[in-house]
């Protein structure tokens, strides 16, 4: 496991009855735990942390090759070894190059493709290119995983910034979904983005048959009204969608990472090309930091450190990202994505088993509603859950400041109640304040004790724009990087995602009759036979 692990769990040990808030007592604390860069705030003084597990945490990045490694992603080696690609997301929000991937300059090729995707989203912003009814007043985007969350969350949080058509995102293959998001919208003024890598995707190919049928009762050509966000431009062309429509992207970006290329058409179409390019912009910032900035001062390392040790030396096995900000409600889902299926590994890159937990969960939902829901948990059960708190300076309605106020202080106010806790004595006192004595006021004061000394970190931005957000996306990337070159595993490949797939595909005929039930086990015939006898599929 190693002598660096070793340390840093045995210093945990000797530690382990200090309290967080004894920490403060050190002079200049928070100025030691803290980070800043380009406007983000990144605070961590609310955890255990203290300067010899920081500085053995800094030994341990530097030990586990993160600076090589992170040079070798940016040069476009093929640091995803299980598939032989480069990774170079970062290359979708470059202003410029050479970024050369086996010695050939792909950055003529990303802004070429990026001007077309700008040109064509001002096209439908503008009116020029139009539906069989005139110009889009919806656009229906139909894809899953890195084709829908990463779009999805952006285009809800930069809903201020929306001065385009509606956007509607459909991913799952249960017909609900399809059928809630086509309710009320004109067939003539729809515009449907169908987004997958290989154009096969079973739950997203099955969606765009469904679109196409319903534009098909209405429209002459339905196939003027969709767009493919793929790299096979055949398949897209077989489906029916024009060479000229067809927006491709290399296999050296990874579908959770995608968001900054074609599958960010949708979202283009949203905020306009300004926004959008704030947004690249916002993104490049951070890489820039992630590639300069001593591994001290790195927000995307600190945050992974941190990260690391709640996980892998203190052994909580979960993390809630928290956002006190409404429009950030879907990033923990994306998060997810982004971490789970990244760092949800258990064996290393050279093929062993891993000795170390694979990345933790990542949950969450926005403030303040989470506080009426999971919070309790949080303060009160006996599992420590490290938390994430995402919180904004300023709102985007200066004649509701006063909402704002009332979120900051809820936000701030949960990372103090989860480090200082109450005790049994302050639940005696209060109590006593309501009028209870006795062994009445035992009793309700045990209920009200909060045992504290609970981890906390707070990321502080300015506003959410479209700046900011690229800042937040990026941060997050590059934290996941960190931690997987930590653990020694490669962060890029998801092969956890296909044996259910690959089951699916041998069950379906089961499920309609049309393949005998051979080699499956006796709950899933038995439950493909309580299928069958309701009536189902």
């Amino acid at each position: 496991m190693g002598e660096i692990w070793s340390e840093l769990r045995a210093h945990n040990r000797a530690k382990s009855g200090r309290n967080i808030l004894d920490l403060f007592d050190k002079k200049g604390r928070v100025a030691t735990f803290s980070a800043e860069a380009d406007g983000l705030y990144f605070d961590f003084s609310k955890t255990q942390l203290d300067d010899g597990a920081l500085s053995l945490l800094l030994e341990l990045a530097r030990n586990k090759g993160v600076e090589e490694r992170r040079q070798a992603m940016f040069a476009g080696d093929k640091i995803n070894e299980t598939e032989g690609r480069a990774v170079l997301h970062t290359a979708l929000r470059a202003s410029e190059g050479p970024i050369t991937v086996d010695g050939e300059d792909v950055m003529p090729e990303v802004l070429d493709t990026r001007a077309r995707c700008l040109a064509f989203a001002e096209a439908v912003r503008s009116g020029s290119f139009k539906g069989q009814g005139g110009r889009f007043t919806d656009v229906v985007n139909i894809g899953i995983g890195g084709s829908d969350l990463g779009p999805a969350m952006a285009t809800l949080a930069l809903a201020p910034y929306h001065d385009g058509p509606r956007l509607h995102y459909v991913s799952n293959v249960d017909g609900a979904d399809i059928n809630d998001a086509l309710q009320g919208l004109d067939p003539e003024t729809t515009l449907v983005i169908v987004a997958s890598k290989t154009f096969t995707t079973i739950e997203t190919m099955t969606n765009a048959k469904t679109a196409r049928d319903w534009l098909a009762k209405t429209v002459s050509d339905p196939s003027a009204q969709f767009v493919a966000l793929s790299s096979s431009t055949q398949k897209a062309g077989d489906f029916g969608i024009p060479e000229e429509r067809v927006f491709g992207f290399e296999d050296w970006v990874g579908g959770r990472y995608s968001l900054w290329g074609p599958i960010g058409l949708g979202l283009t179409i949203a905020i306009g090309k300004d926004a959008f390019t704030g947004f690249l912009n916002g993104a490049a910032t951070m890489d820039r930091h992630f590639q300069e900035a001593d591994l001290a001062d790195n927000l995307p390392v600190l945050l992974a450190l941190v990260g690391m040790w709640h996980n892998q030396v203190q052994g909580h096995a979960t993390r809630a990202v928290l956002p006190y900000d409404n429009r950030l409600s879907r990033l923990p889902a994306y998060l997810q994505q982004l971490e789970m299926e990244s760092n949800g590994k258990s064996v290393a890159m050279d093929g062993s088993a891993l000795d170390l937990h694979s990345g933790p969960i990542v949950w969450g939902e926005p403030g303040t509603n989470g506080q009426h829901a999971f919070y309790q948990l949080i303060h009160q059960g006996t599992r420590v859950v490290p938390c994430e708190f995402l919180v904004a300076a300023k709102g985007h309605e200066p004649e509701l400041a006063h909402h704002h106020r009332l979120l900051v202080a809820n936000c701030l106010a949960q990372s103090e109640a989860l480090m200082r806790g109450r005790s049994l004595d302050e639940a005696r006192e209060m109590m006593a304040r309501k009028g209870l004595e006795g062994a009445e006021l035992e009793r309700q004061a045990a209920h009200r004790v909060f045992a504290g000394n609970r981890p906390s970190t707070t990321l502080l931005y300015d506003q959410l724009t479209p700046f900011t957000l690229g800042q937040i996306i990026a941060l997050y990337e590059h934290r996941v990087f960190v931690e997987g070159v930590i653990l020694g595993i490669n962060s890029f490949d998801q092969w956890g995602v296909e044996l259910g797939k690959e089951l699916a595909m041998a069950l379906e005929p089961v499920l309609t009759g049309e393949s005998d039930s051979a080699g499956k086990d006796g709950s899933t015939l038995a439950l493909v036979e309580k299928v069958k006898a309701a009536g189902g599929v």
